[in-house]
């Protein structure tokens, strides 16, 4: 008896556990084109996949950042990994602080 109680117990833990860990999966960075590129090691900046991906990194992260936060940028300005970490410090601003500041700290790459 005591053991259908906590295995009862378990069962609903478990359960609640994978419901709410879907419901915060939905933010998850995902881009089907970027799939192909998982786990990849490159030789530099110079090989033809590393250029590809950030090509692919560069477009998805733009569009996102306008989708989010209403700022167009130019992917063909920054790097991807810069991209990155404008979202990740717009997401950190206060409402008040201009995105311009953020934007001043990296540089354009053309």
């Amino acid at each position: 008896m005591k053991y259908k109680s906590i295995f009862s117990i378990f069962i609903a833990l478990l359960s609640f556990c994978i419901i709410a860990s879907s419901a915060l999966a939905n933010d998850v960075f995902y881009d089907p084109q970027l799939k192909p590129y998982d786990g990849q090691a490159y030789t530099g900046a110079q090989d033809p996949q590393y250029i590809s991906y950030d090509s692919i990194l560069r477009e998805y992260m733009a569009k996102r950042i306008h989708e989010r936060f209403g700022i167009t940028l130019d992917p063909k300005t920054y790097s991807g990994f810069d991209l990155l970490e404008i979202e990740a410090l717009l997401k950190c601003k206060k409402a008040e602080e201009p995105a311009d500041t953020i934007l001043k700290m990296y540089p354009k790459h053309r």
